[in-house]
């Protein structure tokens, strides 16, 4: 991937690179870990990122499993899917095969 020349240009590439995780966890997942506890579950996945961030960016040193960029994308692809879900589109929608 060739690197942005705007800041635009760079904001779309970071929301190709969430589209891409949310598309191969949702294959993983489906949609019933999330239509389970709705909104609210979200937002405590949410924080467990957040926490999980604030413990990787605190320790200075590599994690040993996720890395500090997949979740801040990860914090974004639920941003994203809470969203869906507000509108609707997460229950009745699915991904192109």
């Amino acid at each position: 991937m060739k690197p942005p020349q705007s800041l635009d240009e760079a904001f779309v590439q970071v929301c190709e690179e969430m589209k891409q995780i949310f598309i191969k966890k949702h294959r993983d997942y489906g949609k019933n870990n999330i239509l389970d506890t709705g909104e609210l579950g979200i937002a405590f996945r949410e924080s467990d990122k957040i926490n999980r961030l604030k413990h990787l960016l605190d320790a200075g040193k590599p994690p040993e499993n996720e890395t500090v960029d997949e979740n801040w994308l990860d914090v974004g692809v639920y941003a994203v899917i809470a969203m869906l879900l507000r509108r609707g589109w997460f229950k009745k929608l699915n991904l192109k095969k």
